[in-house]
């Protein structure tokens, strides 16, 4: 299994859309972006993340924090888990990390403290950008 660890904070972030005045929608419509995705081939997201993986080979993790995680309508697939961190998010991520490190993982992030911690468990990272040329919309 090829897990994607997704920072939604860091993701959402990245682009200056406005997300601040509306922090739910933008984790609904970021959810509904990876599903999307997912629904039109995990493989295909996988390849867009520089990674070769079989359809049924990908799960995304999208790791919510804040407001964010107040959000229970979010967009659901099956291969997407919402992880509704309780505390900060990058402690989440971390702990996500080391416990799928058995098997390739790969955090979207641009957080340089996140990138350390996480590469220390063995994940790679790539930053926001590329996730987001890759998903649909």
């Amino acid at each position: 299994m090829f897990h994607v660890i997704v920072d939604g904070a860091n993701v959402v972030g990245s682009r200056p859309d406005g997300w601040w005045r509306d922090r739910p929608g933008a984790a609904r419509r970021l959810a509904g972006k990876l599903s999307a995705a997912l629904t039109a081939g995990p493989a295909l997201l996988a390849q867009g993340l520089g990674r070769e993986a079989a359809d049924e080979d990908v799960r995304v993790h999208l790791v919510l924090e804040g407001a964010a995680a107040q959000v229970e309508d979010l967009p659901t697939h099956p291969l997407l888990d919402v992880v509704h961190a309780p505390a900060d998010g990058d402690s989440a991520i971390a702990a996500l990390a080391a416990d799928l490190a058995v098997e390739p993982v790969l955090v979207v992030t641009a957080d340089r403290g996140l990138r350390a911690r996480v590469r220390s468990t063995g994940a790679g990272t790539v930053g926001p950008e590329m996730l987001l040329r890759t998903l649909p919309g």
